[in-house]
């Protein structure tokens, strides 16, 4: 055999893993010539028999072991190309010719190189000639002075410099000295396959040279690496024995500063993601956040079916590392992708706004530098399109809602349309929100839809359009409120049916923290004549309104009972009922707030809605004047006849509730046991984590030991409250994280997804939801000897919720590990069985909203005030915004309404903003918000707020836009010419 011959049958042999995935035999055999008639059919019964991939298998052993006619290597790859595995034939070329590709491939996997046993290599690449006895000379030189990593790089440094054909002899010298992981990932075998001509190494404890299980895989990004080419570098820099890295990635692919460079590391190293940060994200992210991904072997381990394509939930507890588990993947995915010269698309989708940012400043940017990472989200100011952008960028991040819409869009072939086919992996962050109605399963829906219409394609033998690769992250799927471990199987069955998931891996050998578990109960006030006085002022409510419930007052139920009933009275035109209920519900918040927070806070949230109430019946100048009724005189009257005793009261600290007084002997006792404390407390609403955040403050026991307190609020504007924006909590996250702040007072916006920093202590004060956001809230106390600890508010019932998550969890965990051991072909047909019952029930979904939407046209809908009953506007008189704004475009509508400056409601969005409201001019109920768009004002109306009427018959509740089954058209600014006049006259 001579030396063209030798070279091309090792080249074969090393790439004979992916091939046999590559190769599609029948084909490939009717163009190999110089193969006889009886093997042929040897090889096609092996394929019927045992299939592809083994077949694939004695194809290979026989070109390589058949005589070699002239020509022979070029026949094979000829017959790859023309029988359609041109991927096949594509790779061999690149690893063969491309030398570029080769040098690459050898930086991307630099940091396993260096652990090579270097004078073994070194040897065997003399032999094959790719190093002269010169370079042999010089790498064991360095090897013996400065360490084995240091005669490595001397070895890389000049194997590189060979002309093309140098790395399949690398590979040989690889394979023939055992490192048998190294020869593994740099020619594409898994980790199951048998390398051809191995012995595996005796077991024993690792060592240097031989990389074992467990072993730390690392991928270097561009600032932290030496170049290979400059013998000159510096010699403590290159010489460490210590060092992680020393190659130089080509940045010939990657973006620059404004893709993810220097701002975006700058917080991302050190501190990391949500989930994979720092020490117990297992990942070392560099000063600068820049640096080398290392798995620990857990995640390496949840991680493995991913790399080899597999569809994966990924189910790691908060602080684990996920989210850097799937920068890792993404990066693997997209060098695959890049050697096999397939262009690689890859989008992140999270639920949640600031998580964009995080995602791409702390974790994506920073890591994959070598790739264009870009972010997309409601908050940006799009220059471009969100296709273009995916066009233009190797990785995406962006809220899921996004990608859904140009998804619909490529329905309506919009010219912004955009196809799954388009993309190559979609990593779904929190993916147990993939659940009937969310937008995770509307995109998952068309996947599904595509993936069974492939199959139909397939069997009329048509080609079919590619699906993405999918991977799942998430702390907890949750049991979905099951009681029965059957039905927690069930649950998490149709979460891995819903993600198309072939496996859910979890692993239980991941590090974990000692997490100290306490319950403080809180003892009952003796005497609560704050409360009372409150009662006393719901019960004359009561008997004005003649009203009677069974529920007690300051309840959940009762809350429910008296929205119900605020409701029904809308819809019935009783107004005295409407409003009095209004006064009640918050009347009822009042006096669950006095269990949680001090007495003045709960008098204060009164007195602000009462003061409200009174703003709104208070007309602007030279306006008719906003009619009082005498139901309304009743109710302001009663508020201040009592306020005065009211305050009296909030003066007697003997009266305040023994939550606080619990809550602050926690909090001081850890930060008096704890040099460094940091921690979060979780309650149940903005208003209380905000009286809470004052109450800390203004302690001056809490200051004596140095706690620093600020709260973090959720982004939405359903709360009367004002929401935090994304700068305002990425603010005080930072402070936070800096150590400006110790203590942060939250919403559960904070249990997941966001990025915070380890905690020593996390409290849940009079809050307990379910299982999933207590696995999450838990995961926050993530440093050593943390500690989580309930605070039982008189009423709350957290010790007994409690006890049913606890109950969950266990039932959960039992669940992942039957559902991970379950036979694979079981598995398969309850995923299958899932997924057409999903299929079909949302086409019946479908069909059923389009039939109702076909009825229901615009000139069948009118509303009416809440308030005072008036008609409003109907359906022919409404248009939408950027598909979710209803504006009211008549005329005759103008008068109708007064317009008021509202502080809650500043948004700056890309093409319009919303400064003010607008109210009835009659009653001075709200209707919605004013909306400049394109330097146009347009009333914007909120449904919640109105009394809807279809078909001649009220709707008795529609909070959303969306529960009315009504298309109204396009807002059309050419239509609205009159408008646009009107806005350059005011000019």
């Amino acid at each position: 055999m001579d030396s063209n011959d030798k070279r091309s049958v090792a080249l074969i042999e090393n790439c004979r893993a992916r091939l046999q995935t590559l190769i599609r035999v029948e084909p490939v055999l009717d163009l190999m010539h110089s193969i006889d008639k009886k093997q042929k059919e040897l090889i096609m019964s092996k394929a019927r028999a045992e299939g592809e991939r083994q077949a694939a298998h004695l194809l290979i052993d026989t070109v390589i072991r058949m005589p070699r006619a002239p020509g022979w290597f070029q026949e094979f790859l000829d017959a790859l190309s023309a029988a359609g595995c041109r991927h096949a034939a594509d790779y061999m070329d690149v690893l063969e010719a491309e030398n570029d590709n080769h040098i690459r491939l050898i930086e991307l996997l630099s940091a396993s190189l260096l652990d090579m046993k270097t004078c073994e290599v070194s040897t065997h690449c003399l032999s094959s000639g790719i190093l002269t006895a010169e370079d042999v000379e010089k790498v064991n030189a360095e090897t013996n002075n400065h360490g084995n990593k240091c005669g490595a790089r001397e070895l890389l440094r000049r194997i590189i410099r060979n002309p093309h054909g140098w790395f399949s002899d690398f590979l040989e010298a690889l394979r023939v000295t055992e490192h048998l992981l190294l020869y593994k990932e740099l020619s594409g075998w898994t980790m199951d396959d048998k390398v051809p001509g191995s012995v595996p190494r005796e077991a024993g404890p690792a060592t240097e040279g031989s990389p074992g299980v467990g072993q730390e895989l690392q991928v270097p990004s561009t600032e932290s690496c030496v170049d290979l080419y400059n013998d000159d570098s510096s010699e403590t820099s290159s010489r460490q024995e210590d060092c992680d890295l020393s190659l130089n990635l080509s940045d010939s692919v990657g973006g620059g500063a404004d893709e993810g460079g220097a701002d975006g590391g700058a917080d991302g190293g050190a501190d990391g993601g949500a989930d994979g940060g720092g020490a117990d994200g297992g990942a070392d992210g560099g000063a600068d956040g820049g640096g080398v991904i290392s798995l620990r072997p857990y995640q390496a381990e949840v991680a493995a079916p991913a790399l080899e394509g597999l569809n994966v939930i990924i189910c790691l507890p908060t602080g684990s590392g996920k989210t850097r588990v799937a920068v890792y993947i993404t990066g693997q995915h997209l060098d695959a992708r890049l050697a096999l010269g397939q262009p690689g698309k890859v989008v992140v989708l999270v639920n949640k706004i600031p998580l964009v940012e995080q995602h791409y400043s702390s974790e994506f940017a920073p890591f994959l530098r070598r790739y264009k990472v870009g972010r997309v989200s409601g908050n940006s100011q799009l220059k471009i399109s969100f296709p273009d952008i995916v066009r233009n960028h190797d990785v995406i991040i962006c809220t899921a809602q996004i990608l859904e819409n140009h998804l619909a869009g490529s329905e309506n072939l919009d010219d912004e349309r955009l196809e799954l086919s388009d993309l190559t992996l979609i990593v779904i962050d929190e993916c147990h929100h993939t659940q009937k109605g969310g937008v995770y399963n509307n995109i998952m829906m068309r996947y599904l839809k595509q993936k069974y219409r492939n199959l139909q394609l397939s069997k009329q033998g048509k080609e079919p359009q590619a699906v993405p690769q999918v991977l799942g992250l998430t702390a907890s799927p949750g049991v979905g409120g099951a009681t029965k471990s059957t039905k927690a199987e069930e649950h998490i069955l149709k979460i891995c049916a819903n993600l198309d998931a072939c496996k859910i891996m979890t692993s239980s050998s991941e590090d974990t923290k000692d997490l100290s578990k306490k319950v403080s109960i809180v003892e009952e006030r003796k005497k609560d004549p704050f409360g009372d006085l409150i009662k006393a002022i719901m019960t004359a409510i009561h008997l004005h309104a003649d009203l009677h419930s069974t529920c007690d007052f300051g309840t959940q139920t009762y809350e429910q009972w008296v929205v119900q009933r605020e409701y029904n009275a809308a819809k019935e035109e009783d107004q005295k009922v409407r409003v009095c209920a209004e006064h009640l519900r918050r009347y009822n918040e009042g006096l669950q707030l006095s269990n949680v927070i001090r007495m003045c806070d709960a008098l204060e949230v009164l007195g602000a809605f009462q003061e409200e109430e009174m703003r709104r019946k208070e007309a602007p100048e030279e306006e008719t004047p906003i009619q009082v009724t005498d139901t309304e005189r009743f109710l302001f009257k009663l508020f201040q006849d009592r306020r005065a005793e009211l305050q009296r009261l909030v003066t007697m600290p003997e009266y305040e509730n023994s939550s606080l007084s619990t809550l602050r002997v926690e909090v001081l006792k850890e930060f008096t046991n704890r040099a460094d404390a940091r921690g979060i407390i979780f309650t149940k609403t903005r208003r209380s984590a905000m009286a809470l955040t004052q109450w800390v403050q203004g302690n001056a026991k809490f200051a004596e030991v140095g706690v620093s307190a600020n709260y973090v609020l959720g982004g939405g504007d359903q709360s009367s409250v004002k929401p935090m924006t994304s700068a305002e909590q990425k603010d005080v996250l930072n402070k936070f994280r800096h150590g400006e702040v110790n203590l942060l007072i939250a919403t559960t916006v904070a249990e997941e997804g966001l990025d915070i920093p380890e905690c020593n202590f996390v409290i849940r004060y009079g809050l307990v939801t379910n299982e999933i956001s207590m696995i999450q809230a838990q995961g926050r106390a993530r440093a050593e000897n943390s500690s989580y600890t309930l605070v039982d508010v008189h009423g709350s019932g957290v010790v007994e919720k409690e006890l049913v998550n606890e109950f969950r969890q266990k039932m959960m965990n039992k669940a992942i590990v039957k559902i991970g051991n379950m036979d694979q072909e079981e598995f398969k047909k309850k995923i299958t069985t899932y997924q057409l019952e999903a299929i079909q029930e949302r086409k019946m979904l479908l069909n059923k909203k389009k039939k109702k939407k076909q009825n229901d046209s615009p000139s069948e809908v009118s509303f009416s005030c809440r308030g005072c009953n008036k008609d409003v506007c109907r359906g022919e008189d409404i248009e939408v915004v950027s598909q979710m704004h209803h504006v009211v475009v008549s005329t005759e509508f103008r008068s109708l309404y007064n317009k008021k400056d509202n502080t809650n409601l500043q948004e700056r969005l890309v093409e319009y903003e919303t400064n003010q409201f607008v109210a009835c001019n009659t009653c001075g109920q709200r209707w919605g918000s004013m909306m400049l768009y394109r330097a146009i004002e347009l009333p914007s109306l909120h449904v919640k707020n109105l009394v809807v009427t279809c078909k001649g018959k009220k709707i008795s509740k529609c909070a959303k836009w969306k529960e009315l089954d009504v298309c109204f058209p396009a807002f059309d600014l050419s239509a609205h010419a009159s408008l646009v006049d009107e806005a350059l006259d005011s000019d």
